[in-house]
């Protein structure tokens, strides 16, 4: 029979200050400074970690010769204790905003390929309804994005959740699917060609982004199908406008969504090479955490983004 209590009865009885006092101990190693960090003794503190452990029934920190450590069942108790205190401050961050007439805040993460159009459209829109909005954008690859969600510096994220990340805490809603396309400037040689191999291509200088981003994988999967090496000459970039200005000014070529450039004002100074690939990039969608409240600055956001993308695919 498990010893952890009924939901009720925890929430019925742990205090914020017991989830206060585990978080400056795991942070500070010392029973003696987390109580002074707090502003309690030392005889209090330890009261009340024991009244705690009492309560969840298990040990949540190890004693040793020279300070405590978090057992698994602390670490645990530590990783929601942070996200309780991440929703009070934003409680108070979005109490403060409504008492000054605004909406709030929300942070938002955005891989570079919907940060031009997709992202783009719901700002404006979001700012012609609700012009007190304050906004914050990061624009990334998806692994750097969701490592900066979960890490409660992002509110939500416009992108994919990379592969090997840890996904038992995030929700995903799809929004839909992008085709990639090797592009050239209109200048290069190659954009001329009516066709091509990726033997051909891979001797050429490739502007791709880092890895494991999502795009990378699919391009280096591309050349490990048509078995052939990877390109030896490649410059890694996440911003689409480093990459559009190297292609329209030298004889490097990269990997983009086709939206991108459908988007783009100078469309006429780049060509689409006439190689397909197989592999396809995973649907990309919004990101949120599972077990985060969202606020009525993010319930904006995410519908704002829906309606812009229905939008777009009528």
């Amino acid at each position: 029979m498990s010893r952890i209590p009924e939901a009720a009865l925890i929430h019925s009885r742990l205090r914020l200050r017991q989830l206060r006092l585990m978080l400056a101990l795991e942070e500070l190693g010392s029973l003696r400074r987390a109580a002074d960090e707090i502003g309690m003794t030392q005889p209090a503190a330890t009261k009340m970690l024991h009244e705690a452990e009492g309560l969840l029934g298990v040990e949540l920190f190890e004693r040793l010769p020279r300070g405590m450590r978090a057992t698994p069942f602390g670490e645990t108790v530590i990783y929601y204790a942070r996200m309780v205190f991440a929703e009070l401050s934003g409680m108070r961050e979005e109490l403060a905003a409504l008492e000054s007439g605004n909406l709030g805040r929300v942070t938002v993460g955005a891989i570079p390929a919907l940060a031009s159009g997709l992202l783009t459209r719901t700002i404006a829109t979001l700012k012609k309804s609700h012009p007190r909005l304050s906004m914050s954008i990061q624009v990334d690859t998806s692994d750097v994005l969701v490592q900066a969600l979960q890490q409660d510096q992002l509110d939500l994220v416009l992108g994919r959740i990379p592969t090997g990340a840890r996904a038992d805490d995030l929700l995903f809603d799809s929004l839909g699917e992008e085709e990639l396309c090797v592009i050239a400037g209109a200048q290069n040689p190659v954009a001329s060609a009516a066709s091509l191999t990726w033997t051909e291509l891979q001797g050429m200088t490739w502007v791709l982004q880092q890895h494991p981003s999502p795009m990378r994988a699919i391009v280096n999967q591309a050349f490990h199908n048509a078995r052939v090496d990877i390109p030896s000459s490649i410059v890694e970039t996440t911003s689409i406008m480093t990459l559009l200005s190297l292609l329209q000014q030298t004889d490097m070529i990269g990997v983009t969504p086709r939206s991108v450039i459908e988007d783009y004002p100078g469309r006429h100074l780049l060509a689409e090479l006439p190689i397909a690939f197989e592999p396809r990039l995973p649907p990309f969608g919004l990101i949120t955490r599972r077990h985060r409240i969202k606020s009525s600055a993010m319930q904006a956001f995410i519908s704002a983004v829906k309606t812009e993308q229905a939008q777009a695919a009528d």
